[in-house]
């Protein structure tokens, strides 16, 4: 006995032009750097002798003012 299979239709994919991104490239480079920022001044501050929370409160500090600073400086 030997089994036919029919080929598998064909599916069409959604066309890249016609969907809306969520964040732009600008924003999300920006929100990216912030992030790097952040994670840097937490990890800067645990290494230095902070406590964990004193980290994460650094990183969140951190994140705002790069996300100001990096949303200034980028065209």
């Amino acid at each position: 006995m030997t089994s036919h299979s029919q080929p598998e239709p064909k599916q069409s994919t959604p066309q890249s032009s016609s969907k809306t991104s969520l964040l732009s490239q600008r924003a999300a480079v920006i929100l990216l750097l912030g992030v790097l920022t952040a994670a840097t001044a937490a990890v800067l501050t645990v290494l230095a002798g902070g406590a964990l929370a004193s980290g994460l409160l650094t990183a969140g500090g951190a994140f705002a003012a790069g996300v100001l600073f990096f949303d200034t400086i980028i065209a």
